[in-house]
C-alpha cells in the first residue's frame, strides 16, 4: 500500500520535481515506511510506502530493464501465479514483489495486462520506449487514481490534495452542490476541481509525449444470470469467498479484522479465523441503546474463539478531529459513518499495518433493504400509468414529512427517476430551497439514468445493484474505506470485492438474492450452518451513528454555530438551520440532510476559504 505522485512531461523544470516532492509529503500518510524518487527523461515519480509484500525488495518506483518505471498502489492477489507462468516462459525475477510482476507482464502484453491481474490496484507506467504514460485503476475502483493535464503535462496522485497543492488555483465547480445534495458524495469521473480527473474504476488512460490523453475501458459489470442447484451454489458460494478471503490474507505482516454484527464482516471474520486461529477482531460502537454493536460482535468472535477489540466513541469523540476527516476525505463526503470508520482505523494501526472488511456483499449479493421495494409497492403494478401521475401530483403537493407521502411517489415513478442509490438525501423541492439559484430543470441524476440505459433490460434488482456498485460503491463506501484508513497508513481489505467473487455473484438469478423481504438470499443460505441464527435475525446496521439523537440535543448548539458561519454562497443557511431547528422539534428526521451540508461546509472551509486547519479540533462541553 502506498501513496504516489508523477508527473509526464515534455520539458520538466527543477520548480516542477521540487514542487512534486512538496506535495508528495503531503501524503506520506499512506507510506510512512519509506519515500523514494526517480527521474527518467520526462517523467518524475515520487514514491510514499506501506511495506507489506517483499519489505526488502518491493521497493517503488521501479526500474524494469531500462525500460520502464513503474510505481503502484495495492494488492496484486494472484501475483505468485502470474509470477510461475512468467517463469515458465523465459522469465527470471530478481525480488518476490508484486511490482515486479506487473513490470514483467508488460513487457509480455503492453496494456493487456490488465486483464491478468486479481486484486485492488491504481498503476502508474512510464514506457520510456515509446515516450509515453498509463495510468490503470483496478476493475472496482478500490483504489483511487486522480490524474490531471494542465501546463503540457499528465499528473497522477493517489490523492486530490497533492494536486490541489501543485496548482492552488484549480478552479472549483460550485454546481456540483446539486449532485452532492442529491447522492451525499460527487458520483462522476470530474472531481469537485475542474483540472482534476478521477480515473473511473475498470479504465486505463495514455498519453503519448505530444498527444493528448485517451481514456479507455478494459472492464465492465456485466450480469450473467443462469439456473444454479441449490446445493451446488451454496458450495460454489462457500469455495470462491473462502478461497478469495484466503488470497486477503496473504501478507509478510500481521493482519486484523473489522467486525460488526452483520453477516458481511462475520463470514470474513469466521473464515479468517479458520485460516489463522489468532486473528484479532475490531468493533466500534456508541454509548447509546440501538447504536452499539461491540457486545453483539464480542459475543460472536468468544464463539469462535478470537480475541475481540472493543471501542466506543461519543458525541464529544465524534467531531473533536472532524477537521482533519473532512481534509483527507479529499472531497465532501456526507455518510456519518466515515468518523467511527476513522477512529476505529486509528486504533487499528497502533498494532497493525492490514485489516479485513466485509464491504461489497451488498452489492454482489443483493443485500440492501431498498432492493426489496418492489415486494411493498407491488400493489401500484394495477395502477394506470395516468392515475399514477396523479397521485404522485397529490402527494407531492403535501408537506414533505406527512406518513405516506415517499410511499405513493415512490409507487408512482418509474425505477429509473427515482433510484439513485442508497443515500437520496435531498428532493428536487428541498434542493430548490437549500441551493440559492438552483435550477429545477437541471438534471442531477443523468448519472444513474445513462447507467440505466445499460441494464434496461434486466429485472430491478440487477438495476439497482448495477447503480449501486457504478455510484455507491466506487463513490462512497470504497472511497471512505481508503481514506480513512490510509489516513492512518493502514491498509483495508475487502475480500467480497474480488474479481472472482463478482464472476460467480453476477449469475445469480433474482430468487438467489431476494425472496420476499429476505435479501442475499444464496449467501445467507450458504453460510446458514456456519453462523449462529441471531446473526440472520438482526436488523442491518453497518456502522449506525446516532446522529439523529446528537442533533437534537449534544450537538445542537455546534451545529446552529457551524451552520451559522457558512462561506458557502450557494447554500442558504437559513433554509439548513430551519431543518435543523425542526429536527430539534421533532417535526422530522433532518439529521442526514443537516450533517451533509456540515460536511460540505467544513470542507469548504478547509479546502477553499481556508479558515480552517486540518489540525484545528472542535471541543464542546
Amino acid at each position: 500500500m502506498c501513496g504516489f505522485l508523477q508527473v509526464f512531461k515534455k520539458e520538466l523544470s527543477i520548480e516542477d520535481i521540487e514542487i512534486c516532492r512538496e506535495s508528495a509529503e503531503i501524503i506520506r500518510h499512506r507510506g510512512p515506511n519509506d519515500t523514494k524518487e526517480i527521474r527518467h527523461g520526462n517523467a518524475f515519480f515520487v514514491f510514499n510506502r506501506l511495506s507489506i509484500i517483499d519489505l526488502e525488495n518491493g521497493v517503488q518506483p521501479f526500474n524494469y530493464n531500462d525500460k520502464y518505471t513503474i510505481v503502484f498502489n495495492g494488492e496484486i492477489y494472484n501475483y505468485k501465479e502470474l509470477r510461475n507462468e512468467l517463469m515458465q516462459v523465459g522469465y527470471s525475477f530478481k525480488t518476490n514483489s508484486e511490482i515486479e510482476v506487473i513490470a514483467t507482464l508488460y513487457d509480455k502484453l503492453g496494456k493487456k495486462l490488465v486483464n491478468k491481474l486479481r486484486g485492488m490496484f491504481a498503476i502508474v507506467i512510464y514506457d520510456r520506449e515509446k515516450e509515453k504514460v498509463i495510468g490503470i485503476r483496478d476493475n472496482f475502483g478500490i483504489k483511487p487514481l486522480y490524474y490531471m493535464k494542465k501546463d503540457n503535462g499528465l499528473y497522477f496522485s493517489s490523492e486530490l490534495k497533492a494536486l490541489k497543492n501543485i496548482f492552488d488555483n484549480l478552479t472549483y465547480r460550485s454546481e456540483v452542490l446539486g449532485e452532492y445534495a442529491t447522492f451525499q458524495y460527487i458520483p462522476s469521473n470530474q472531481s469537485i476541481f475542474k483540472e482534476v480527473k478521477i480515473l473511473p474504476a475498470g479504465h486505463l488512460v495514455e498519453k503519448n509525449l505530444c498527444g493528448d490523453e485517451r481514456v479507455e475501458r478494459y472492464f465492465d459489470v456485466t450480469f450473467n444470470e443462469k439456473h444454479h442447484n441449490k446445493e451446488e451454489l451454496k458450495k460454489n458460494i462457500k469455495s470462491v469467498i473462502r478461497e478469495s478471503v484466503a488470497k486477503h490474507l496473504e501478507s509478510d505482516v500481521p493482519v486484523a479484522t473489522f467486525l460488526s454484527s452483520g453477516i458481511d464482516s462475520s463470514i470474513v471474520t469466521k473464515l479468517a479465523s479458520e485460516i489463522n486461529p489468532n486473528i484479532v477482531s475490531y468493533t466500534i460502537g456508541f454509548d447509546i441503546n440501538g447504536y452499539d454493536e461491540t457486545e453483539h460482535a464480542k459475543r460472536f468472535a468468544d464463539e469462535i474463539g478470537i480475541k475481540n477489540i472493543g471501542i466506543k466513541l461519543n458525541y464529544k469523540d465524534y467531531i473533536r478531529e472532524l477537521p482533519k476527516i473532512v481534509y483527507h476525505m479529499d472531497s465532501p463526503i456526507g455518510d456519518p459513518s466515515i468518523i467511527p470508520l476513522y477512529h476505529i482505523c486509528k486504533a487499528v494501526s497502533k498494532d497493525y499495518k492490514v485489516i479485513l472488511s466485509g464491504e461489497g456483499a451488498d452489492e454482489f449479493f443483493g443485500g440492501y433493504n431498498i432492493y426489496t421495494e418492489d415486494e411493498s409497492l407491488k400493489m401500484f403494478n394495477y395502477i394506470p400509468k395516468g392515475m399514477k401521475n396523479i397521485l404522485k401530483m397529490v402527494a407531492s403537493a403535501v408537506p414533505d414529512n406527512t406518513k405516506g407521502k415517499s410511499f405513493i411517489i415512490r409507487g408512482s415513478t418509474p425505477l429509473e427517476k427515482r433510484y439513485v442509490g442508497n443515500a437520496n438525501i435531498f428532493n428536487v423541492n428541498e434542493k430548490s430551497k437549500v441551493i440559492r439559484n438552483y435550477n429545477k430543470l437541471k438534471n442531477d441524476l443523468k448519472i444513474t439514468e445513462d447507467l440505466f440505459k445499460d441494464v434496461k433490460s434486466y429485472d430491478n434488482v440487477v438495476k439497482r445493484q448495477y447503480i449501486d456498485i457504478n455510484t455507491w460503491l466506487v463513490g462512497d463506501i470504497l472511497t471512505k474505506a481508503d481514506r480513512m484508513s490510509m489516513a492512518n497508513s493502514l491498509e483495508v481489505r475487502v475480500p467480497f470485492v474480488d474479481k472472482e467473487v463478482f464472476s460467480l455473484a453476477s449469475t445469480l438469478k433474482k430468487e438467489n438474492k431476494i425472496q420476499g423481504f429476505t435479501t442475499k438470499y444464496a449467501l445467507r443460505e450458504a453460510f446458514k450452518d456456519e453462523l449462529p441464527e441471531y446473526l440472520y435475525t438482526r436488523r442491518k446496521l453497518g456502522y449506525p451513528v446516532p446522529m439523529r439523537v446528537w442533533l437534537k440535543d449534544e450537538l445542537y448548539d455546534w451545529a446552529f454555530n457551524l451552520i451559522e458561519s457558512n462561506p458557502v454562497k450557494d447554500i442558504n443557511k437559513d433554509e439548513v438551520l430551519n431543518m435543523l431547528k425542526k429536527h430539534k422539534e421533532g417535526k422530522g428526521d433532518y439529521s442526514r440532510k443537516v450533517w451533509s451540508m456540515i460536511v460540505y461546509i467544513i470542507w469548504y472551509k478547509l479546502y477553499i476559504d481556508k479558515s480552517l486547519d486540518k489540525d484545528d479540533v472542535f471541543e464542546i462541553s
